[in-house]
């Protein structure tokens, strides 16, 4: 069976990338812990929010793979053996988050405060460029080519 890609277009040059971002982010687990909020607190900032009460600076980790920021968070054992607990009902379980950033996406920092963890990120202007392609004819570029032939075809454009 062939996969209908809404990327398929001969007018969509150099888009697959998109493509299989979208086929990551589909194929991710929809787990609910922990909770998050992501917001937008300026023109070009967002902000993740994530409900983590009960963990530390030292229990978290935030990294940065590729396109995607991942929060990974593990609390370290610190003698639970010893509290008979009658009723447990916050979560003490590891986690891993991930969220597919868009080109160009900055991660500014996080703050770790009253159990949420709020990740700043920026998303900066990008400017448009126009830029004027020459056209050379056959004739000058074979002339070129002789004139550079020391230089890889790479170099010469």
């Amino acid at each position: 069976m062939t996969r209908l890609s809404l990327f398929n277009s001969p007018l969509l040059l150099g888009f697959d990338h998109f493509e299989r971002v979208l086929d990551r982010v589909a194929k991710m687990p929809a787990e609910g812990y922990p909770p998050y909020n992501i917001e937008q607190t300026g023109e070009h900032r967002l902000r993740i929010t994530l409900a983590v009460a009960g963990f530390t600076e030292n229990d978290l980790t935030i990294q940065i793979e590729g396109n995607q920021l991942v929060i990974r968070g593990k609390q370290q054992e610190d003698g639970d053996a010893d509290r008979v607990f009658i009723h447990r009902g916050i979560a003490t379980r590891q986690f891993q988050r991930s969220f597919v950033l868009a080109d160009g996406i900055e991660v500014e920092g996080a703050e770790l405060d009253n159990g949420l963890l709020c990740v700043d990120l920026l998303r900066p202007l990008t400017e448009e460029r126009v830029r004027t392609v020459e056209i050379r004819s056959a004739n000058n570029n074979s002339k070129s080519l002789e004139t550079n032939a020391g230089r890889s075809s790479a170099s010469q454009t």
